[in-house]
């Protein structure tokens, strides 16, 4: 029995996603010079990819307009909230705490990061002593 298509974008269709928030709303030529220049893609598969990503809800479009114009769904910052979220729940279990102490534990931060992360807990802190 095939799997049911997952709400959350593809590697390939968040390059997509990428390439509308970058340039705004746009014709499928556009979007796939932005894609073609990044990874080689090739038009059909441009078209097919938005096929799949209007029936997913993940872009609409602009039929009115000659060509039609596609854009976002959801923005970049709703987006990348739902994936985090996702992520939290189907690997770390729900963990929020899990998730960052695992990314830390990577080495991956740098010194500025970890001083916005204390500036972020510092704030946090004093919201919840309100």
């Amino acid at each position: 029995m095939p799997r049911p298509p997952s709400p959350q974008p593809t590697e390939v269709e968040l390059q997509i996603l990428r390439a509308l928030w970058d340039i705004g709303p746009s014709p499928v030529r556009e979007i796939h010079r932005r894609l073609n220049a990044e990874k080689g893609t090739s038009y059909s598969t441009t078209v097919k990819m938005l096929s799949v990503m209007l029936q997913k809800g993940l872009v609409r479009r602009d039929e009115d307009a000659q060509p039609h114009v596609y854009r976002p769904a959801a923005s970049r910052e709703r987006t990348s909230r739902d994936m985090l979220k996702d992520l939290i729940d189907k690997v770390y279990e729900g963990s929020a705490l899990s998730l960052v102490l695992q990314a830390l534990s990577t080495g991956r931060a740098t010194r500025a990061e970890r001083d916005e992360i204390r500036r972020l807990l510092d704030q946090l802190e004093t919201r919840s002593d309100q």
